[in-house]
């Protein structure tokens, strides 16, 4: 990458015109949207259907029930805090989905593709509920398997799709491997 700004504004249109062409992008970016949608959908629903903020609690079963959590920090509550904590998360969320949409742009393979899709649809799902209201909305409580953790379907897409990106690094790094040792005609 070339660091002269000058050049910045060439380089982004070929980037877009490859990404517009690159049949992943559009579907990378309607994966990342449906994420998204599905994400607000359900806590609206667990807000102001379910009221869950009011009841605190749902029990549904031995393993798992409705748990209302109000995350001010990131993963699992890392980085809880005022303001700064807000706005540093923010930043952050946005500068990985932006990241992550200019490499979904120039993806050949599906699997990190969707990948990217969950990972952008989880940190844009998230990032509204932090900008909107302070605080991310988590609901999800498996406690009853011993996952001390309160979730939501942001943070399950996030999670889903860092495997992904595992499982493709994996796979592409076993056919590499198999490449390396076939022998040479």
């Amino acid at each position: 990458m070339d660091l002269n700004v000058k050049s910045w504004p060439g380089e982004a249109k070929a980037w877009w015109k490859d990404a517009r062409a690159n049949p992943l992008f559009l579907r990378g970016l309607i994966g990342a949207g449906v994420i998204v949608a599905l994400d607000q959908l359900t806590k609206y629903w667990i807000v102001h259907v379910v009221e869950l903020p009011r009841r605190i609690q749902i029990d549904l079963s031995a393993i798992f029930d409705l748990t209302y959590v109000e995350n001010r920090g990131a993963s699992f509550g890392l980085l809880a805090g005022g303001m700064a904590s807000r706005i540093l998360l923010s930043l952050i969320s946005t500068a990985v989905a932006t990241g992550l949409m200019i490499w979904l742009g120039r993806l050949k393979r599906p699997v990190p593709a969707v990948g990217i899709a969950f990972i952008v649809g989880g940190a844009l799902g998230n990032l509204y509920d932090r900008i909107a209201y302070g605080f991310v909305v988590d609901f999800l409580d498996f406690s009853g398997l011993y996952f001390p953790w309160v979730f939501n379907i942001a943070d399950a897409s996030i999670n889903i799709g860092v495997a992904l990106l595992i499982l493709d690094a994996w796979q592409t790094r076993d056919q590499a491997g198999d490449k390396k040792t076939e022998p040479a005609d």
